[in-house]
């Protein structure tokens, strides 16, 4: 399924034109983008509810026969081999801001609009995508719409949620304590966080009187993501679960639970 999170600089029409276009059809090279980074080239976690705005720099130049003025270049994200297999296209966003550095170079500054109950459909989301530089020339014979892979590329991970719960307490010195918690991930299809099973995750402890945590043992988690493991209480303190994160999901660190050790 291909969705396209329309600009203000462009309608659906022009975005699925765009799209048509193979990378390799002989078209006038007019516009041309480079250095292009998105999100200052860190992963790019969403989860069921939350639009993410996501930042995009790039550089344009123009050939000899193209005036600034005239065109509207953007930069969107795509999931698939081409422009025409695409099973899923996100952005643009709002119109880019664009500084001159000479007469035929600019650098741009954008952003790619990703809402999670329409932009995302499936887990294959959480991958690596391609981005693609699309442009809109406004000329004397009327629009002309062209895009092409600029060589960069961006990874969407599915926002984690972790929580942490140690009992009984208070807890007497020498005695058994049990630290349990849950590991979820969002899940675009469902718009819900649905649990994690199998992933190792951290317990941590920090001492009341030091600023640091350290690690106490590894936890695998457990049907729904469940998680579970027992320490002897020694002193007070505040014990928490940190989840490492996969190519698919994002890291996550639990809220921290404090213990009196009576």
């Amino acid at each position: 399924m291909r969705k396209f999170a329309v600009g203000t600089a462009v309608c659906g029409a022009l975005a699925l034109s765009a799209l048509a276009v193979p990378s390799a059809q002989a078209l006038t090279p007019d516009i041309t983008f480079s250095n292009v980074v998105v999100n200052s080239g860190k992963a790019i976690t969403v989860g069921t509810t939350n639009t993410v705005i996501v930042p995009v720099t790039y550089t344009i130049t123009r050939s000899a026969d193209v005036q600034f003025d005239d065109v509207n270049a953007m930069v969107m994200l795509y999931r698939g081999t081409s422009f025409t297999t695409a099973q899923n296209v996100l952005g643009p966003g709002d119109a880019p801001s664009c500084t001159a550095v000479n007469d035929t170079t600019q650098n741009c500054t954008g952003d790619i609009s990703i809402t999670p109950q329409g932009d995302l459909y499936e887990a294959a989301d959480a991958t690596t995508w391609k981005t693609a530089g699309e442009y809109i020339r406004m000329g004397d014979d009327g629009v002309d719409v062209i895009a092409r892979n600029t060589g960069s590329t961006a990874t969407i991970k599915r926002a984690a949620k972790l929580t942490t719960n140690a009992t009984p307490e208070p807890v007497a010195k020498g005695k058994t304590l049990t630290v349990k918690g849950s590991l979820t991930r969002a899940t675009w299809s469902s718009g819900t966080y649905t649990g994690y099973a199998s992933q190792p995750v951290t317990l941590q402890f920090r001492a009341k009187s030091s600023t640091t945590y350290s690690d106490v043992k590894t936890v695998t988690s457990g049907t729904g993501g469940a998680l579970s493991t027992t320490v002897t209480a020694s002193v007070d303190g505040y014990y928490r679960y940190k989840f490492a994160g996969t190519s698919t999901t994002a890291a996550k660190t639990s809220t921290s639970d404090y213990v009196d050790v009576q």
